[in-house]
């Protein structure tokens, strides 16, 4: 028994020891929050005051100083997620993950950003501000990977550190400004469904602009299948670490239409969910300036900022900068393709991607004068049958460095407005207001035409010359708005006025929001910040109610069991909202999905059905096409002799949504609520590890909102009828210019990426209950509430 009791006791003594030693090791492993560190090449002492959601305040005597603990304290929250960000562009995720990230990195090393950064870089002005400031902060960072602590995800993997460069941030834009495009997602699957059924089968999908009915206001032989293409982008990018990002909201409300007559500006820009999220907050003040700005992981200025003079923000534009061609190989040579003065050599590019534990992969890509190859990046593709990617991004000048730098350093509205203009791409709402009270918005992006009848909806013809650019507008054709009659700007990624009698094309939302934006704005006149954060968390749908009642219309409802009536019933009374005790919006997305299902899987198939569902087109007919009783596509061709009606097709998907719901969630229909469905859990890389899950990942969480109200909380649709959000607002800001220094914000998760810091996830349920936080900005207030951290030249 004595043996026995030494055993357990020597056990019990072991596993103190363990926990005590993850103890010690966690919390030298935690960011430093306080205390004093030694920093290279900064002239005076900095100071910075982390407030009580881990936000630094940096007060520096100059700007270098500013940006060099910037770097610093950036790196000591963020490094895991700005090492994952860099690695992406040069297609460098197979070093860290093996070979299961070799698909991604081929793909993302053959679409040229690498090469474009280091043009764009020769060029730049070594002089220049930005240029010196971005070598600061990437000082900053580099000091912290020399001297700092090792992120716990670099020891997992076993990643070893290396020095940030310039290239890094220029790979970093690149990445961003390719996940904002849609061209890639939608032609493909567009081109096969005109190939295989003809036009007739596209006049539901509204793609000549025609389903943009609430615009944004200015005020001034067998072919190849294509959908290989939209199917392996798609899932790279959902398989992505890093996040693309989607769509979002913005409101910049001049001052006759709010209580204090001040501007009062909104943004919340939506991006898939990770953990950590999108941005990192920082504070800086110096004699000669001073900025609160939302941060990408690995870049120096903010996309999203404020100070007491203006406010800016952004939504994307959702213009179409993209466009895949159809090249014609020489057949005689394979290294030759067809132009309209003759056939010419292809470009090769070789890259090496190295590849973790295994031996290098060497890729001899081909470049026609339209882009990469992406039968060389992907599966699926015949290697005889070339398609090229054509995007903005590579082929126009990259000043995105400069045009952030302004953005972030503007002294008045028109300063701002000329760095706007240097952003080619990606299309951008630039949204802006200021504490002279003038509100504007404008789009970016390097706009273009072809010749009349090309509809770049479709792969295009690469040899004839025909289909190619005619013309690049200038930047004074973009659409914008400014000081509208009107009083207030927005945006909701819904398409903009015509501008000359050109209506640009592109992959715009459907008008649901920018509707319910309109609906709540116009009436009203005396808005504050108590209304506007309201407005951000709103959960209602403008135009679903007008679909239940296209929907209910199918119905026989003297045909119905007791539980179908009382979803009727229920449907009937829906004003649109998506709270989470609501039972409507379970029926409804439940119907929506059969609808769908049983309308387009038969044509196009379940995997195209697939990606057809992640595309913004699918979004876009759902309340035209059924409204439509003589759509094609109510018939199901895999029914011969027999040709199915509107109402049929409906009626069947209305009785099978409520045998599932009842198998899902039970027979009671007032139990079906939305939180019972509708959850989100934050993912960070290693979270995909079951073991490591709990450590790592945010959530799960039950939550209101859904897919295309203001709380734009958006999911894929899937047969199992749980609806698992994959992103939303990526921040909430509000900055109200009669109390600026009480503007509002919220982070989905936490400012810190270290999950040892107290900041991981401590915005989780504020940001789930749709709550705020300051954005302080009062040195007192600041001093008072925070922690300090002082560097010391060394």
């Amino acid at each position: 028994m004595k043996k026995m009791k030494k055993v357990l006791l020597g056990l019990l003594a072991v596993v103190v020891l363990l926990v005590l030693g993850l103890c010690i090791y966690g919390f030298y492993l935690k960011p430093k929050y306080e205390g004093e560190v030694q920093l290279k090449n900064i002239e005076k002492e900095t100071t910075v005051y982390f407030d009580e959601f881990g936000v630094p305040h940096i007060y520096a005597d100059n700007s270098k100083d500013a940006m060099e603990a910037l770097g610093y304290v950036h790196a000591q929250d963020r490094l895991w997620q700005m090492e994952l960000m860099r690695r992406i562009a040069p297609g460098r995720l197979s070093e860290i993950f093996g070979s299961v990230a070799l698909k991604n990195d081929t793909f993302f090393a053959g679409l040229g950003i690498e090469e474009a950064s280091a043009v764009a870089i020769a060029a730049l002005d070594k002089k220049s501000p930005s240029y010196q400031l971005t070598l600061a902060y990437l000082d900053g960072i580099n000091q912290y990977i020399e001297e700092g602590k090792t992120p716990v995800e670099f020891q997992l993997i076993g990643v070893k550190k290396e020095k940030f460069t310039l290239k890094d941030v220029y790979n970093i834009f690149g990445y961003m400004s390719f996940s904002f495009a849609m061209a890639q997602k939608s032609d493909p699957l567009l081109t096969d469904i005109r190939n295989k059924y003809g036009i007739d089968y596209l006049k539901d999908f509204g793609i000549d602009g025609s389903f943009n009915t609430t615009r944004i206001k200015n005020a001034k032989e067998k072919p190849q299948e294509y959908s290989a293409i939209a199917k392996s982008i798609a899932s790279l990018l959902e398989q992505s670490p890093i996040p693309p990002f989607i769509g979002s909201n913005s409101w910049v409300i001049a001052p006759e239409k709010t209580k204090n007559g001040k501007v009062i500006f909104a943004n919340d820009p939506h991006i898939g969910f990770s953990q950590p999220g999108t941005w990192y907050e920082a504070h800086l003040v110096t004699p000669d300036f001073e900025l609160y700005g939302c941060y990408l992981a690995g870049t120096p200025f903010p996309l999203l900022g404020h100070n007491r003079d203006y406010a800016y923000g952004l939504t994307m534009f959702e213009n179409d900068d993209i466009d895949l061609y159809q090249e014609e190989n020489d057949a005689k040579d394979a290294k030759k393709y067809k132009t309209p003065t003759g056939f010419k050599d292809y470009e090769i590019r070789k890259k090496i991607i190295k590849v973790k534990d295994t031996s290098d992969v060497i890729l001899n890509l081909k470049v026609s004068r339209h882009g990469p190859i992406v039968n060389d990046l992907i599966d699926g593709l015949n290697k005889n049958q070339p398609v090229a990617l054509s995007w903005i991004y590579t082929q126009q000048p990259i000043q995105i460095l400069d045009a952030v730098y302004i953005l972030s350093h503007a002294k008045n509205k028109d300063e701002f407005h000329k760095g706007v203009a240097l952003i080619a791409a990606p299309g951008l709402n630039v949204m802006y207001g200021d504490a002279k009270g003038n509100v504007a918005w404008w789009a970016t992006g390097k706009l273009y035409k072809h010749n009349e009848g090309v509809n770049t909806n479709f792969i295009l013809n690469g040899a004839n010359g025909h289909d190619d650019i005619t013309e690049y507008l200038d930047f004074s054709k973009n659409p914008s708005a400014v000081n509208p009659d009107w009083k207030y700007v927005y945006s909701a990624n819904n398409q903009p006025e015509p501008i000359d009698g050109f209506l640009y094309p592109g992959y715009y939302l459907p008008e649901d929001r920018a509707r319910r934006i309109m609906q709540l704005l116009d009436p009203k006149s005396n808005w504050d910040k108590e209304a506007v954060s309201k407005m951000m968390f709103d959960n209602t749908s403008a135009v679903a109610p007008e679909v239940v009642q296209e929907l209910i219309s199918t119905v026989d409802y003297n045909a119905l069991s007791k539980n179908e009536k009382e979803a009727i019933t229920i449907l009937k009374a829906w004003k649109g909202s998506n709270n989470l005790e609501d039972v409507a919006p379970t029926i409804y997305n439940k119907w929506i999905y059969l609808y769908l299902k049983n309308t387009f899987e038969d044509e196009l198939g379940s995997a195209n059905f697939k990606q057809f569902l992640g595309t913004h087109i699918m979004k876009q007919i759902i309340a035209k096409q059924m409204a439509n009783e003589n759509s094609l596509w109510w018939d199901n061709i895999a029914t011969k002799g027999k040709k199915e009606t509107r109402s049929q097709v409906l009626s069947k998907s209305f009785k099978e949504s409520i045998l599932a719901l009842d198998k899902q969630l039970g027979n009671s229909v007032s139990g079906w609520t939305w939180n019972k469905v509708h959850t989100l859990e934050h993912q960070h890389p290693l979270g995909k590890v079951a073991a490591l899950r709990p450590y790592f990942n945010v959530g799960p969480f039950a939550v209101s909102g859904s897919t295309e109200v203001i709380n734009n909380l958006f999911f894929d649709f899937t047969e199992d009828g749980k609806y698992v959000v994959k992103g939303g607002p990526s921040t909430r800001r509000i900055i109200d210019f009669s109390d600026v220094e009480n503007s509002w914000s919220i982070l989905p998760t936490g400012q810190s990426g270290n999950p040892l810091s107290s900041h991981y996830n401590d915005q989780a349920e504020l940001y789930n209950a749709g709550k705020f936080r300051k954005m302080k900005m009062n040195k007192e207030e600041i001093i008072k509430t925070s922690t300090k951290l002082v560097f010391i030249p060394h």
